[in-house]
């Protein structure tokens, strides 16, 4: 394999194994093509002799949540010397408009595959559309287009709808079925955020003595703890926030624990960066909503390879699994494996 870089307790799904739904300088950073070997693709839709191009764009390149996505799709290219894999996205998670630009320079390099996690559902689909049309595999990941089914060959993520609500329902129990509770998402028109904020919404409500009192916009953990301050100030009650990404859920941390609030104010978060895990262990945040980004990006390259070659990919739609962490199941082996894939 080879890699360059350039500028710019409780186990609720299958967190390893893909369940089915219904497959398997502008501020970006790219990493050159990763590949192994000098083996040779043969089939319809790779000629004898072309090494296989992946594009893997991510949301962004900030968060380590992305690094497993990285990680995932390497692995992929490290068992079959025929692909490289060129990582390239923005750095910020809202910057949709540059991972347009991204995504349309990666076309018009003729990449022969893109693995796409979307920022902007509806802005992306024409883009999707016109690189299919040229005969450019897409498989998005983590957060789909809208219309994804028609657009895309596949679309291999957790399911957010069901991951906001398993956050709900562990909030709930927490504080006893009752209170004032607030939600960080992380960006309107964002799949994987409009999801989670829905799946909380909808499920919270099945609990008539709690009381979601505020939901307020954050992408970065200094704005989540603007936020969560501002929260905490508009009702000085609430008794649990959920926090739907990684930088939110640092940012809700960060602020309790400054406050001395860390326990007093359960909080349930999404992904597991290091400053997430720890505040896991000094009981800061109650339980994280863990995904496979891992999974994402070794099946999505494995998927976009199959669609070049023309072969089955498989269902449209896929479920990566997600897992509840908390302290109690931390240090188990399922849950560590999840923690360090590829260990």
């Amino acid at each position: 394999m080879r890699i360059v870089k350039t500028a710019g307790a409780l186990i609720v799904s299958a967190a390893f194994g893909l369940s089915l739904w219904g497959c398997p300088k502008d501020k970006t950073e790219t990493s050159t093509p990763t590949g192994g070997g000098t083996g040779t693709a043969e089939s319809a839709g790779a000629p004898a002799g072309k090494k296989l191009r992946i594009a893997v764009i991510p949301k962004g390149t900030q968060n380590s949540y992305w690094v497993g996505l990285k990680q995932g799709a390497e692995a992929a290219a490290t068992a079959d010397p025929n692909i490289e894999i060129i990582w390239q996205g923005p750095e910020p998670e809202n910057d949709s408009t540059n991972q347009v630009d991204v995504f349309k320079t990666q076309v018009n390099n003729k990449v022969d595959g893109i693995v796409l996690a979307v920022i902007d559902k509806d802005s992306m689909v024409n883009p999707v559309k016109e690189a299919m049309a040229k005969g450019i595999k897409v498989v998005t990941v983590d957060s789909g287009l809208a219309k994804d089914k028609d657009s895309s060959v596949c679309y291999i993520a957790t399911d957010n709808v069901a991951g906001g609500a398993k956050a709900a329902d562990t909030l709930a129990e927490a504080i006893g079925k009752k209170g004032n509770v607030g939600l960080l998402y992380f960006q309107k028109g964002s799949g994987s955020s409009d999801e989670r904020e829905k799946g909380f919404e909808d499920e919270i409500k099945k609990y008539p003595d709690i009381h979601l009192v505020q939901s307020r916009e954050a992408r970065d953990p200094n704005k989540a703890a603007d936020e969560t301050t501002n929260m905490l100030t508009a009702h000085s009650d609430i008794v649990g926030i959920f926090a739907a990404n990684e930088p939110n859920g640092d940012g809700a941390a960060n602020v309790l624990k400054q406050r001395k609030l860390g326990g007093k104010i359960k909080v349930v978060a999404f992904d597991t960066s290091e400053s997430e895990i720890q505040a896991l262990k000094d009981g800061t945040i109650l339980a994280l909503i863990v995904q496979s980004p891992y999974q994402m990006g070794l099946q999505g390259v494995k998927a976009a390879v199959k669609a070049i070659k023309g072969e089955d990919v498989g269902p449209k739609l896929v479920d990566s699994g997600l897992t509840v962490v908390t302290k109690d199941n931390l240090n188990t082996p399922e849950v560590q494996k999840l923690l360090n894939p590829g260990k």
